[in-house]
């Protein structure tokens, strides 16, 4: 049930002229929290306006206590805006673009696994440098095939076809060290 927490002294006029009476009102709200808000009420007769939420108070008192601040200045941008209250627009609800979701596999991609066309072990003997500079001049299929062919990669097929060529050397050679360190 909503209450009066202050009655204001003096009036305040509007814009068109109209002398209102100010008081701060408030309610408790679901959760147990107060509310409040300004009413204006004319002098002359007429439908009172009222503010939107103005405070949200944790008691009665606090509420209270918030509405003995109220200046003159506050009830004039107040009345204000109970008298041209904000109003937004609401959005027609947006249609989907699509009527389904996208398919899991974007692209299923199908490498035919032929015989490397390099052995990356035997070029890596006469040093790294060359064996970059024999990769560099394959095409990312011949890369892709040179990985696959040597199970120098956890990565599936699907996803070694989208990576660059350098990408695809970088793998190539790093394993390629690794495994001859090993040795």
């Amino acid at each position: 049930m909503a209450e009066i927490l202050a009655e204001f002294p003096g009036h305040t006029v509007g814009d068109d002229g109209v002398v209102y009476r100010a008081q701060a009102a408030g309610g408790t709200m679901s959760d147990g929290r107060w509310e409040g808000w300004i009413e204006f009420v004319p002098v002359a007769g007429g439908p009172p306006v009222r503010t939107p939420r103005e405070t949200t108070q944790r008691t009665l008192d606090d509420a209270v206590y918030w509405a003995t601040g109220i200046t003159t200045v506050y009830l004039e941008g107040a009345l204000s805006r109970a008298l041209k209250p904000l109003v937004q627009e609401a959005a027609a609800p947006s249609e989907p673009a699509f009527d389904e979701p996208a398919p899991s596999i974007v692209r299923a991609v199908e490498v035919p696994v032929t015989e490397a066309i390099v052995d990356p072990f035997e070029v890596y003997e006469n040093g790294e440098a060359m064996l970059r500079r024999k990769l560099t001049a394959l095409g990312a299929d011949h890369l892709v095939n040179i990985i696959v062919a040597y199970n120098l990669s956890d990565e599936p097929v699907s996803t070694l076809v989208e990576l660059s060529a350098s990408t695809l050397i970088e793998i190539i050679v790093g394993a390629v060290r690794v495994h001859s360190v090993r040795r």
